[in-house]
């Protein structure tokens, strides 16, 4: 008996993978880092609000991240930020930043230096 639900598949990651071959990730991941929440003195991706780097043949980049809380004040701006950052690298052709709220972000997707800087560690 099969029966659908909306849950993943068992084995299914709850972030989709990044493309961490292509030649531009370093540098998308270090554009990344440039961007801070207003809040937090730490870059977005060590506190783990990048969840999915994809990039494709013509270099479009394809960026999934997440806020620490949806009532976030800068909800509406950050998505900005981090496109117009991966924007500025030389050989981008066009970026997109969704948000998305699944999986909900949380301390433990936090990089260890992150969590040091925040006197977590």
């Amino acid at each position: 008996m099969n029966i659908e639900t909306d849950a993943p598949m068992e084995g299914t990651p709850l972030i989709k993978p990044s493309t961490t071959d292509h030649p531009l990730y370093d540098q998308v991941v270090e554009a990344c880092r440039t961007v801070y929440d207003p809040e937090i003195p730490v870059n977005i991706f060590d506190l783990g609000l990048v969840y999915t780097i994809e990039i494709n043949a013509d270099s479009d980049i394809a960026i999934a991240m997440s806020l620490t809380a949806p009532g976030c004040p800068v909800a509406g701006e950050m998505p900005g930020w981090v496109a117009e950052a991966v924007g500025a690298i030389p050989g981008v052709r066009h970026v997109d930043v969704e948000l998305v709220w699944e999986p909900q972000w949380g301390m433990d997707m936090m990089s260890d230096e992150a969590r040091l800087e925040l006197g977590f560690m």
